[in-house]
């Protein structure tokens, strides 16, 4: 199997991460038909606090809301690496004197997003028109079948009618034939006495 990377793309205020074997199965998780990658917005992710969450549920997109911070950043053009917690950014004055910056008071949780409006409900108009469709010609089928049933009975009892006819007309034929095989057979036996 595969090994899987971590990849991820900005998505509005959040960031995307996909665990995938590969860029075009983190894009297709994605649903992205663009590069990405080649564009520079999505990069792969080396970080294994970032990576836990994505790589326990592969395939599977993970959003994850980006922070002040993440936003001073421009997200096409974000670094592999994502910054260490415990290397704090530093002013040039905090730099002159060597001390990093005091850490900033934490920040409040962003509001949840409000939800999307439902989609409308799908029409089933097509779904209908193929239904009448279908029962349409079903009633044709079974009106199409009947009419050959009916056929099939006059084409049967017309059979019977001239089977009936030929077999009187038959036994007719062979009692002449007999009366005139008797007759001849009489005559000669008349003819051949002295």
């Amino acid at each position: 199997m595969a090994k899987l990377k971590v990849y991820r793309t900005p998505a509005g205020f959040h960031d995307a991460y996909v665990a995938a074997t590969s860029q075009k199965a983190a894009l297709a998780a994605w649903g992205s038909d663009a590069n990405l990658f080649a564009r520079g917005i999505a990069e792969e992710v080396t970080d294994p606090a970032l990576m836990a969450a994505p790589l326990d549920h592969p395939g599977e997109v993970i959003r994850v809301a980006r922070t002040m911070d993440d936003a001073d950043e421009p997200p096409p053009r974000r670094s592999t690496r994502a910054p260490s917690k415990a290397s704090a950014p530093e002013t040039p004055a905090a730099r002159a004197k060597g001390r990093p910056q005091p850490k900033a008071a934490p920040k409040p949780k962003p509001k949840p997003e409000p939800k999307p409006k439902p989609k409308p409900k799908p029409k089933r108009t097509r779904l209908d028109q193929a239904d009448a469709a279908l029962a349409a010609a079903e009633a044709r089928h079974k009106a199409e079948r009947e009419a050959l049933r009916r056929e099939e009975q006059a084409l049967a009892a017309k059979r019977r009618a001239l089977d009936k006819a030929q077999a009187a007309e038959r036994t007719r034929l062979d009692r002449r034939r007999i009366d005139a095989r008797e007759a001849y057979e009489a005559a000669l036996d008349q003819w051949r006495e002295p």
